[in-house]
């Protein structure tokens, strides 16, 4: 039987030490492949849609580690189910329905794992769980010697997360006397049924030193990477100098435009908010409002970096083309860089600023006005 109401949280256990994976911080706490172990793990559930709410379970001496962290943070037990009941009582009040219970060593899991879990619980499971079938032969061993086999049909290598019906599992853990293995036992000491759904290879739980390796391959395998365009046209009036990519050039002509007109700083911020998926500049500072009246663009460009950092988000490269008989850009072009690049945080080789004519052809070829495009990469910080 299905269910209607479905509101799911996702508690995230991280109290644990992880002393076999080395190191001089817990794992949960070691880079990999440019964030932290528990940065991967959390940003995976924030991802899903499925997902209403995120609890992650730390150990009291991590309390500094988590500024930042988009999730609601309690301290855990001294093992792990007395972690996974303390996350499963912070939220036993707020109207969540369901649960999924994660390991923040697993930073691999993917959306088709936290999918699957949850298509399982509406299709109304008491419990669901990834696994993966055993393939290789077993033994049995005794003072290091093969001492028989063992057959392996029918066998899983469990995985998380692993998601129950909130009353439920709550009601198990309350009832459970410590020291099972996960929540499936403790399901399953209750009553509960649990399914068994398809597990992935790059869920693997980092243990030992040589994981983060292999999931630092698969990490930087699925990098996401954004790339955005933008596109910008002013035409020339009356005045005495331009400014173009917040460098003022003298001309015996000046740009029109609402704020400064710079050409190539609009293309730049709207390559920017292109990559994000965030409109244009237009969206974000309405040209109709008349506190941007001659605002110098900075302000613009700005304000798309800081949104590509709250998105999490940092800047590869930007390439800014520059359209125009004159003024002549050359001359100016390493002192633009420069300046995006005191604008942006990143460094001057990664901003190019060049120039093009348009062979006299068009309105730029009548040097009726300058037109500018650029191109921004963005990838996941």
């Amino acid at each position: 039987m299905t269910q209607t109401h479905f509101k799911t949280a996702a508690v995230i256990v991280a109290a644990g030490r992880g002393r076999r994976a080395g190191g001089d911080v817990p794992k949960q706490w070691r880079p990999l492949a440019g964030r932290r172990v528990a940065d991967w793990t959390v940003a995976a559930f924030l991802a899903h849609p499925g997902i209403d709410h995120i609890v992650l379970v730390i150990h009291p001496d991590d309390a500094a580690r988590v500024a930042g962290l988009p999730a609601a943070v309690i301290h855990g037990g001294a093992t792990r189910d007395a972690s996974v009941r303390a996350g499963l009582e912070s939220i036993a009040d707020q109207g969540f329905t369901h649960v999924l219970i994660h390991d923040v060593a697993r930073a691999g899991v993917t959306p088709a794992i936290i999918s699957a879990v949850l298509a399982a619980l509406r299709g109304g499971a008491a419990g669901a769980a990834p696994a993966l079938p055993v393939t290789d032969a077993l033994w049995r061993g005794k003072a290091g010697h093969v001492a028989g086999t063992q057959d392996r049909d029918g066998l899983f290598r469990a995985q998380t997360p692993q998601g129950f019906a909130l009353p439920d599992i709550l009601a198990a853990h309350r009832a459970h006397p410590g020291g099972a293995a996960d929540d499936v036992e403790v399901a399953r000491a209750a009553g509960l049924d649990v399914a068994i759904v398809a597990g992935d290879e790059a869920n693997l739980k980092i243990t030992t030193p040589d994981d983060f390796a292999r999931l630092e391959t698969q990490l930087r395998g699925r990098m996401d990477i954004r790339l955005g365009n933008g596109f910008d046209v002013h035409a020339f009036e009356p005045g005495d100098h331009v400014t173009l990519c917040g460098i003022r050039i003298p001309h015996d002509r000046a740009l029109r435009g609402h704020s400064d007109a710079d050409v190539g700083m609009h293309a730049v911020t709207d390559a920017l908010y292109g990559a994000l998926a965030q409109g244009d500049i237009g969206r974000h500072f309405p040209p109709g409002e008349s506190r941007w009246k001659n605002a110098d663009s900075a302000i613009f460009l700005r304000h798309a970096v800081d949104l590509a950092s709250e998105m999490g988000f940092a800047i590869a490269n930007i390439d800014c083309t520059l359209i125009c008989e004159h003024p002549r850009i050359g001359p100016h072009a390493a002192a633009m860089s420069a300046r995006m690049a005191e604008i942006t945080g990143i460094a001057p080789d990664r901003i190019s600023v060049k120039a093009t004519t348009s062979e006299k052809l068009g309105f730029t070829g009548r040097a009726e006005g300058i037109a500018a495009i650029a191109t921004a990469a963005l990838v996941a910080s």
